[in-house]
């Protein structure tokens, strides 16, 4: 069994290492979570010793195999939370991660596949993110961003990649949630920004880093 402390690294390193990057540098790590260098040096020697990773110090941190298993556990767990949290509490997509975030340490052999039984078998938390299965398989994930779409066609809202309180807020302010369909009206060549036709039926005038935000399809 995992600390605390080294749950969260290894979920950092298991999410940083889905962007793309086949081993982690330790840079990355430190700005993820806000954390001292050094420091996370430490955890990394500490990670490898335990066998959950593979480092190097010129190239960085690979979860092994046995790192993979710990660390979709916890996003399995903090996932499946959300979705209890926000079904059956009736909480706010705009608080559910930081509860999740308690939650997913919690330890019992048998409470995720409990809590999965008791929920359907969702394949999706409610921000749109694949919930690892027990076997460790997700569902498809996706990856087109509405900044990337073309003017003048409909698409539905998928995911969104910022699960920050603020963000989620300003997206329910504008009626828009998993499942919402959206018309990109313009996009404006100089800045990135785009106007769309949120689901209200209102024309709004978004940022790039707003439509860097949303994934859909």
């Amino acid at each position: 069994m995992q600390s605390f402390s080294e749950e969260n690294y290894l979920k950092t390193i298991y999410h940083l290492g889905l962007k793309g990057s086949d081993k982690v540098s330790p840079t990355a790590i430190a700005e993820a979570l806000k954390n001292n260098p050094a420091s996370v040096v430490d955890m990394l020697k500490k990670l490898s010793d335990k066998k959950l990773i593979n480092y190097d110090k010129k190239k960085g941190a690979r979860l092994t195999e046995k790192g993979i298993k710990a660390a979709a556990d916890i996003v399995r767990k903090h996932r499946l939370w959300e979705v209890f949290l926000l079904q059956k509490l009736d909480y706010g997509w705009d608080e559910i991660h930081d509860i999740a975030e308690q939650m997913e340490h919690v330890h019992h052999k048998e409470l995720a596949d409990r809590l999965d039984k008791f929920l359907g078998y969702p394949d999706f938390d409610p921000h749109g993110d694949p919930i690892p299965k027990a076997n460790g398989k997700m569902a498809q994930t996706f990856k087109t961003t509405l900044f990337e779409v073309e003017a003048g066609k409909k698409y539905r809202v998928l995911a969104v990649k910022d699960t920050s309180p603020e963000f989620l807020q300003y997206l329910q302010k504008l009626g828009i949630t998993i499942g919402s369909k959206l018309k990109v009206l313009e996009k404006i060549a100089f800045d990135g920004s785009m106007v769309i036709q949120a689901a209200k039926g209102d024309k709004v005038n978004v940022s790039r880093k707003f439509g860097e935000s949303v994934l859909v399809g």
